[in-house]
């Protein structure tokens, strides 16, 4: 990108500013010069929290062994090496129950496609150990959700959250419900949707008809095909702030592998996310320096994909946590106003008409026997305006 268009990354901390340049350079020569001219003066310990916070311990670990290990202190390097080594026990842990839980399901005759997990790290980075995660998430047809409930339960699973709906608002709403497996310590999440709605994305059959087969295991475990996958990292990744910089490297990673970007564009206009897309690659491109073809820069690079890309360093200034609550009030304000300016003026309009369909809690302001629930429609507009009124009399 030329210097005109480039993003302002002032006011990302030198720790991170230093993490980024690590994770884009190869070359030990390079890496030993930025080291040099970055290292001095870093707080080391926010340099390992950076690190942990954006999961991209993994990448750094393979750098560091290419640098002189004077410029970085050893307790730093230790502290490093033990978290990858603990995230590499708990990815071949992962490993094995996801090949156990694709088994039985196959066996089941249940359609799963693995969406993260060690199958994402295998193919994007070709070492399992390159990548975290946290839990195994996968994605089945909704019409199969209450036998794949059956059988994760049948082998020790506990759900581990249930969805408060109404007028089984939950299908779509809603994109996945968590389970735990007490004696694994394994989380799983089960999908029907690959994001929350409402809004358009591919069919479930429409995605098991591009899968790919997982060079992972000799088992037919399956993940999403390239451009089907790119689409999901990209709506995942803008729909969390880009708040880590794994999901960032996880673009990076697959733009350098190769996709076909005539389906990319294709898939991206259709479901109303050229600006997502666009988003995702101006960061990638400006931070780690991502090759993009020219047939796809007068799609991605407009000035609405430059002006979300700005909005998004915020999350990299401020190290923003948003999967630990409470999220403080000022970021959690600027990120609902973050997602509404992500969404296309037809997601803007689905919605604002999604508001309008009764929520659970106007059910817990004013429970109903279930065959009065449609009164909620009507209903709904007083109900709101009432919590408000209770909520501020409170205050």
């Amino acid at each position: 990108m030329d210097k005109k268009s480039s993003l302002d990354l002032s006011q990302i901390p030198k720790e991170l500013k230093l993490i980024i340049e690590l994770i884009k350079n190869n070359n030990s020569v390079e890496l030993t010069r930025v080291c040099s001219e970055l290292a001095s003066d870093i707080d080391w310990n926010l340099f390992v929290d950076q690190a942990i916070h954006h999961r991209v311990f993994p990448l750094l670990q393979s750098k560091i062994k290419m640098i002189e290990t004077k410029m970085i202190p050893s307790n730093v390097i230790n502290r490093l090496t033990q978290t990858y080594r603990e995230s590499t026990f708990r990815m071949l842990q992962m490993c094995a129950e996801m090949k156990t839980v694709s088994t039985s399901f196959n066996e089941k005759s249940i359609r799963l496609i693995q969406l993260k997990g060690p199958v994402l790290a295998q193919f994007l980075y070709n070492d399992v150990s390159r990548r975290t995660s946290s839990d195994l998430d996968v994605l089945i047809s909704i019409e199969d959700l209450g036998q794949a409930e059956k059988l994760l339960k049948r082998m020790g699973y506990v759900k581990e959250e249930y969805i408060k709906s109404i007028l089984n608002d939950w299908r779509w709403r809603h994109h996945h419900v968590t389970y735990f497996h007490p004696e694994k310590g394994m989380k799983l999440e089960l999908h029907w949707r690959l994001n929350p709605g409402p809004g358009k994305e591919p069919s479930f059959e429409e995605l098991w008809e591009r899968k790919q087969i997982s060079s992972l295991s000799t088992s037919e475990v399956y993940s999403l095909g390239n451009e089907d996958l790119f689409l999901f990292l990209v709506t995942h990744g803008a729909r969390h702030g880009w708040s880590r910089l794994r999901w960032l490297t996880d673009i990076h990673q697959i733009i350098e592998r190769g996709l076909s970007w005539k389906k990319v564009y294709q898939l991206l206009k259709k479901y109303d996310y050229l600006h997502i897309g666009g988003q995702a690659v101006v960061l990638t491109t400006e931070l780690f320096n991502t090759k993009c073809t020219r047939e796809m820069k007068p799609h991605l690079f407009s000035k609405r994909s430059r002006k979300l890309a700005q909005e998004a360093i915020f999350y990299l200034e401020k190290m923003v946590n948003l999967h630990t609550d409470p999220v403080p009030h000022y970021i959690s304000s600027y990120h609902s106003q973050h997602l509404f300016s992500l969404m296309s003026n037809k997601q803007r309009l689905f919605f604002l008409i999604s508001q309008l369909h009764p929520y659970f809690t106007d059910a817990e302001t004013l429970p109903l026997p279930i065959r009065l629930h449609f009164l909620y429609f009507p209903l709904r507009p007083f109900l709101v305006a009432w919590r408000k009124t209770r909520k501020h009399a409170t205050s």
